[in-house]
């Protein structure tokens, strides 16, 4: 008869997540992961498969959950420049209220993007998602003529992205909210 999970797999991912992110994914070892989720290691093999495979669940479930905050954001804004504005700003109240460690998915791509096959699609489909994010809120920007037509909405969704990536490393370091939330405005300027 096989066995039967006892224990809340989300919670497990949630508390996998913050050890990698803590720790990154080469410095935590199976009993960081053992101490975290409370879950011994023949459970964590039997439930995720590898560190690899748990890591890439982590990596899949932070995702999903930065994909929701930013949904709420486009439902919940007034219009494209506010949205822009706000799916942005989200980082910077991240990054000021003293607990953050960046995004897991950057730290992922500067640790691991060149070493995994798997975590490499991964980035890459996780990038291009993005871009068409931007892309699109441009192209809607450029209609509705709150965006210039300068670049074309492909060019400033790279631009985009490459800015948010950017904000998101940055304030690693910096807590300054004014500073972080300058950063933003400039970035978004080039759109006026």
């Amino acid at each position: 008869m096989p066995k039967v999970e006892t224990f809340n797999k989300e919670l497990v991912l949630k508390k996998a997540t913050e050890v990698f992110h803590t720790k990154s994914y080469s410095l935590t070892s199976m009993q960081d992961l053992v101490d975290a989720t409370g879950l011994n290691r023949s459970s964590i093999y039997n439930t995720f498969g590898s560190k690899l495979d748990l890591y890439m669940d982590c990596l899949r479930s932070y995702q999903s959950e930065a994909h929701g905050k930013i949904q709420k954001i486009m439902k919940q804004a007034k219009g494209t420049k506010e949205t822009l504005e706000a799916i942005f700003l989200l980082n910077v109240v991240k990054s000021t209220n003293g607990t953050d460690n960046g995004c897991l998915i950057n730290n992922c791509t500067t640790e691991m993007a060149n070493q995994e096959t798997g975590i490499n699609q991964f980035l890459c489909n996780n990038q291009q998602n993005m871009v068409q994010l931007f892309q699109s809120l441009v192209a809607q920007g450029q209609e509705e003529g709150v965006f210039n037509t300068t670049q074309t909405p492909t060019a400033y969704g790279v631009y985009l992205l490459n800015a948010f990536q950017g904000l998101k490393v940055s304030g690693i370091l910096s807590k300054d909210h004014k500073q972080l939330e300058s950063v933003v405005y400039t970035t978004l300027s080039v759109l006026n």
